[in-house]
């Protein structure tokens, strides 16, 4: 197994790809000011998208068959886990599209050769994104008021014994 999306298992028998793109993004903005540089704020993740590229020999890979299957389940609208064969999980994607070639026809009309590109767009959030939410800031702020906390209840507890 090379990868699966949902339900759809990618092989050497289906549809095996031969490149993979990831492309992660991060946003910023830029804000101007009055006599002095521009500065920029990181205000989150932005999108990640993977896709990937093959070529398909019906005679000895997978071919039309194996692109339905994969159309069909991305008729259903819904995000699927995308996981390597060697374990590492992507995260839930949709299939944004999907891509076919088909060149060196027989005589019936079949092609011998099919190019294919497919993309898929992350659609849940990275839980990295969660390291940037908990700031230094926020940390303290928290530490500082369990501390307060804390002294008034031995406070409390003090004056209660004089």
């Amino acid at each position: 197994m090379m990868m699966i999306f949902g339900m759809f298992v990618f092989e050497l028998k289906t549809l095996p790809y031969q490149q993979l793109r990831h492309s992660l993004a991060w946003r910023h903005v830029k804000n101007d000011r009055i006599n002095r540089s521009a500065k920029w704020q990181y205000i989150g993740a932005g999108e990640t998208q993977i896709n990937l590229d093959g070529v398909l020999y019906p005679e000895i890979t997978g071919g039309d068959v194996s692109l339905t299957v994969l159309a069909t389940q991305a008729y259903t609208g819904r995000p699927w886990p995308l996981i390597s064969g060697a374990g590492q999980i992507y995260g839930m994607y949709v299939l944004t599209g999907l891509q076919a070639t088909h060149t060196e026809f027989d005589r019936y009309g079949k092609a011998k050769k099919i190019t294919f590109s497919i993309n898929f767009q992350r659609c849940d959030e990275d839980l990295r994104e969660r390291l940037q939410a908990s700031s230094v800031g926020d940390l303290l702020s928290g530490l500082k008021d369990k501390t307060i906390l804390a002294y008034n209840s031995a406070s409390d507890n003090l004056a209660g014994l004089f």
